[in-house]
């Protein structure tokens, strides 16, 4: 891997404060255009499960997750679909064309099979969900525009992660850090022949992320990816806020997975030196 990484500069604006906007998961058009199952829907439906990449999710995608595709597309932010990316317990995602023939990637959470209880630990305590039922098609949609919310605030911050692009329901759109045939690498795949370098950018990032009042909440090897000499930091959906009443462990956590990789790749860090370090007052930041 290269020994230079570049670093992306927050976006200019007002600094970050305690606002919090409040994330709506009632049922949004996608719902509605379920509901109804109009010819115009029930063919794109009928097309999409006949697709190859499609057939094996039939069991799990339910006519509003196909509606939610429908209104993207409607909505121009999807083209056509490619291939499966990746594949994981709660969610797929499929390279696919986006608005002006550019690669995006399109997560699918499977509402049937998602750790419920899990992603109840991560919403219960943000101050945008503390209206949040126990429906657990809400608590899914909860975390995706959670994790869309969160992509937002952390670009703004400075910190290199997907660009977000769209949200519908329980289908997130983003940018697509490489492609199929030279796919971005986890830290975890590669040999990382800088860690000191790598380490000093990802520990910028998770204060600049800490700054703009989000922890990662599971920041590791395993969520960290290069491509083409950037460091890209992935899977915020279960980003909490500082005011989290596990924010604090939640650090820590990242903090100590963080500088155990890097140690062992043989960079000088240490999880408690990287969490002062994350904490830091912006005047106490003279090193």
């Amino acid at each position: 891997m290269t020994d230079e990484f570049g670093m992306v500069e927050p976006q200019e604006g007002e600094a970050f404060g305690d606002e919090w906007e409040e994330i709506d998961v009632s049922d949004d058009e996608a719902d509605r255009i379920a509901r109804r199952k109009d010819r115009d829907f029930d063919e794109f439906r009928m097309r999409l499960k006949d697709a190859d990449q499609f057939k094996v999710e039939q069991s799990v995608f339910d006519d509003a997750t196909f509606a939610a595709i429908y209104k993207l597309v409607q909505d121009g932010y999807i083209d056509a679909f490619g291939g499966p990316i990746s594949t994981g317990k709660e969610a797929n995602v499929f390279e696919a064309l986006g608005e002006d023939d550019t690669d995006v990637a399109v997560k699918i959470y499977r509402i049937n099979a998602s750790d419920f209880r899990h992603m109840r630990d991560y919403l219960e305590g943000d101050p945008r969900f503390e209206n949040i039922g126990h429906d657990k098609g809400q608590v899914v949609r909860a975390w995706v525009r959670k994790e869309y919310a969160n992509l937002e605030r952390a670009q703004r911050a400075g910190v290199r992660v997907p660009k977000p692009i769209a949200v519908q329901r329980n289908v997130l759109v983003m940018e697509l850090v490489g492609v199929v045939d030279d796919r971005a690498r986890r830290l975890s795949e590669v040999r990382v022949e800088n860690p000191q370098t790598a380490y000093e950018v990802v520990r910028e990032y998770m204060r600049r992320l800490h700054r703009a009042g989000l922890v990662h909440g599971d920041l590791s090897e395993y969520n960290l990816i290069i491509h083409d000499g950037e460091l890209v930091v992935i899977d915020l959906g279960q980003a909490v806020t500082v005011h989290h009443p596990n924010a604090e462990e939640f650090l820590r956590r990242d903090c100590r997975n963080v500088a155990n990789f890097f140690r062992r790749q043989g960079a000088d860090a240490d999880g408690d030196s990287l969490y002062e370090f994350v904490t830091a007052e912006e005047d106490e930041d003279k090193d």
